[in-house]
């Protein structure tokens, strides 16, 4: 099994970025953890603070893996963009929030990628990638 994990804009600053609300690991440290921990699945990671590039990924992963785990970060409750990439590609994609989105600002309940997303995982912290590979895995 092959797996894209795309990170949106400022995920770069995890462990540096309001340690509180993110914790204090760096995602490629987790990253690390995720490969340990599922050895059988070929994961690979993207991250990008550019809308375009984080288009460009879905759609060139988006019909060669079998499914991306997506952490658009705050272009979830912007992008008509990603949101319709989501949709014009054949791969399952779980949208992923490190916190949940539903205690936070109003404008961070609407999402753009929900309507398109095999599954939505949020307010697990890190461990939201986990549950996100283990969907794909049942």
């Amino acid at each position: 099994m092959k797996l894209m994990i795309i990170n949106g804009p400022n995920l770069n600053l995890l462990g540096k970025r309001e340690p509180e609300v993110y914790g204090s690991t760096t995602f490629e440290d987790y990253f690390k953890e995720l490969q340990q921990k599922f050895p059988k699945v070929e994961l690979e990671y993207f991250q990008s603070n550019i809308e375009g590039e984080l288009i460009d990924k879905i759609q060139e992963t988006g019909f060669s893996y079998d499914g991306i785990v997506l952490n658009a970060a705050s272009y979830t409750h912007t992008s008509v963009g990603i949101g319709d990439a989501v949709k014009a590609v054949s791969a399952p994609v779980v949208e992923v929030h490190i916190s949940n989105t539903h205690k936070r600002e109003d404008f961070r309940h609407v999402s753009y990628i929900s309507s398109g997303a095999k599954g939505v995982i949020l307010g697990f912290g890190l461990q939201s990638y986990d549950l996100a590979i283990q969907s794909f895995l049942i």
